[in-house]
């Protein structure tokens, strides 16, 4: 929500900031808009947060659109992740310091905008020398990916998980996290131009198999093209329709799919022999909603953190200055052609 003037004190007081609003619910690229927005009162146990980058997520554009329910109170300013450091704090507040790399909890509103005000039990201090461009976005994303695995099956080295949407930023994120637990992968891709380039771009990632949805719909047996690799115990889905069916025909006896988007609109489809003779599981997962604890969550994302500085944790971004805004708007809505995440950069 936006914070209106007040006569306090220029110490209490945040500088102006330049900020994605809408005022109302509609397509993102006609409700939003770049504006100035007045300083912000820094109560005692606020910080005060210059805002580094912050990327533009599917659930950002959603919540513009008014797709998600208890939507913030408008006019709002968008974004639900993002990085920046310490630029004041209030007078209580003694866990911080000016200069501070910080990340803020996700789905809060307000990323998008070059000063952020908000209580310090919002913030999480973060090592100086992360790359900010996954400080900004760690929170949701890989954490979903690191949860996936974590959550729904107990697995050991040797294992294997399949999934489709391999080329997203979770997709990439389940590759490594696997490959660091010595876990196989199993990927499944959409049939596009330039298809041998992705499969090589994911096996240098750690991927062990990859297969384009048309390759795997011309064979009657897909267990054949395992070889050495054991059946999947866990499944990933965010496309739905063929792209999920074809997850299940992985799956072991007892195994489980976890559907966490479903980028086809179309819906998931089992048969009833899949529930009788291989008895499987389907599962939902929502990062939101889905038993978060902000102790846990911190120890999530310094871990995920760890591995992005050690150089095992990487993934596909495009950085652009918020001037840009709606330019970097449309290259994630796909109008452009770019599949990359794009991080706005203040």
């Amino acid at each position: 929500m936006l914070s209106q003037k007040s006569h306090l004190p220029a110490a209490t007081m945040s500088p102006p900031s330049m900020a994605a609003v809408y005022n109302i619910y509609g397509p993102v690229d006609t409700v939003i808009r770049l504006t100035e927005i007045p300083p912000m009162e820094i109560s005692e146990n606020d910080v005060c947060v210059k805002m580094l980058a912050a990327p533009i997520n599917p659930a950002d554009m959603n919540r513009i659109e008014g797709a998600y329910p208890n939507g913030p109170p408008l006019p709002a300013v968008g974004g639900g992740e993002g990085v920046g450091v310490i630029h004041s704090v209030g007078s209580a507040v003694k866990d911080f310091s000016l200069g501070d790399l910080v990340i803020r909890a996700p789905y809060i509103p307000g990323a998008w905008q070059t000063y952020m005000v908000e209580k310090e039990s919002f913030w999480h201090k973060i090592d100086k020398g992360t790359p900010i461009e996954y400080a900004s976005t760690v929170s949701v994303n890989p954490v979903s990916a690191l949860r996936m695995l974590n959550e729904f099956v107990t697995s050991k080295p040797g294992d294997s998980i399949v999934q489709n949407g391999a080329t997203s930023m979770v997709g990439q994120c389940v590759i490594q996290l696997a490959r660091v637990r010595g876990i196989h992968s199993i990927n499944i891709i959409r049939d596009n131009p330039g298809s041998d380039e992705v499969k090589e771009k994911l096996i240098k990632l750690g991927a062990d198999k990859v297969f384009t949805e048309s390759e795997l719909d011309a064979v009657k047996h897909i267990k054949a093209l395992l070889g050495d690799t054991p059946q999947p115990i866990l499944g990933l889905n965010c496309v739905g329709g063929n792209g999920a069916t074809l997850v299940i025909k992985f799956l072991k006896q007892g195994g489980t799919m976890v559907t966490y988007g479903g980028m086809s609109r179309e819906p998931v489809t089992v048969s009833t022999s899949n529930f009788i003779f291989k008895d499987i599981t389907l599962k939902g997962f929502w990062l939101q909603e889905w038993k978060l604890d902000q102790t846990k969550y911190r120890e999530w994302i310094d871990y995920l953190l760890d591995l992005v500085r050690a150089g095992k944790l990487k993934y596909e971004m495009e950085l652009l200055p918020f001037n840009d805004f709606h330019k970097a708007l449309e290259k994630a809505m796909g109008k452009h052609g770019s599949q990359k995440k794009q991080v706005l950069i203040f």
